[in-house]
């Protein structure tokens, strides 16, 4: 069955901080379920920013990200939160809890789905340390279930990060620059992991990479931001190496 959820609607999004800088410029852009979509640009360029807005970790100045039709710009309270369960966030410096196990730093993906007393004191069912453990399969560290995060590679601990995102169920994978620190042969194992995911799942995925060799190897479509704003959009049988040359030089003009 062709699954039908994590589709995403950007409509005339902005976002200007209070310093007057703007992050966002009338962003217009539908990715549809199932899709890899990579975002390419310079730093500065509004890539992080896109991506936290369609989470909410930043509000928007104007427009709406709708996901599945509802606006999580306008979500408050409970209806945020379960709007947020929905969308995973893999970040460039892992963010676990360095001197917790492994498992429980992939456990810590399912708090959205229980009170803070029973989090705050890892009270989670056996249904979800089996689940831990199915996802901590699913990316190849199992073995280091019982490990502290801090004994691991940084490779490693990518590997973790994205186990705990899929402990949320998602509908939806953000990843910003989730292979910045990590060496070429362990960036290729985190990438794969995420494709796999994005295959044999159905999820959407959406990385943000500085990389053009693993925009093209990954990607179903690229996308290039330059201050704030979409310059570029293609699907990937469309793409060519020349359109990096012309999105960087344009992405770079002063």
């Amino acid at each position: 069955m062709t699954k039908t959820v994590g589709n995403i609607k950007i409509a005339h999004v902005s976002k200007v901080y209070t310093n007057g800088t703007i992050g966002l410029d009338g962003i217009n852009l539908e990715i549809p379920s199932g899709e890899f979509l990579v975002i390419v640009g310079l730093s500065g360029a509004g890539k992080s920013t896109l991506l936290r807005a369609i989470n909410r970790l930043h509000d928007v100045t104007t427009g709406s990200i709708e996901i599945d039709g509802e606006d999580i710009t306008k979500a408050r309270g409970k209806g945020l939160r379960l709007l947020r369960r929905n969308i995973a966030m893999i970040f460039q410096n892992f963010n676990l809890v360095k001197r917790a196990s492994v498992a429980r730093n992939v456990l810590a993906g399912r708090v959205g789905y229980y009170s803070t007393f029973r989090s705050t004191f890892g009270l989670f069912s056996k249904g979800d340390r089996e689940m831990a453990a199915q996802n901590l399969k699913r990316v190849n560290m199992i073995e280091k279930y019982y490990t502290r995060a801090d004994e691991l590679s940084g490779g490693q601990q990518q590997r973790v990060a994205i186990a705990r995102a899929m402990m949320q169920a998602p509908k939806v994978v953000l990843a910003d620059e989730p292979i910045a620190s990590l060496d070429p042969k362990t960036t290729e194992m985190v990438m794969d992991d995420l494709k796999r995911l994005n295959q044999e799942l159905g999820l959407t995925v959406i990385v943000n990479l500085h990389s053009v060799p693993l925009a093209m190897q990954y990607a179903d479509r690229i996308i290039g931001l330059r201050a704030g704003k979409l310059v570029y959009d293609k699907p990937i049988s469309e793409v060519t190496e020349a359109d990096f040359t012309g999105i960087y030089a344009e992405l770079g003009d002063k």
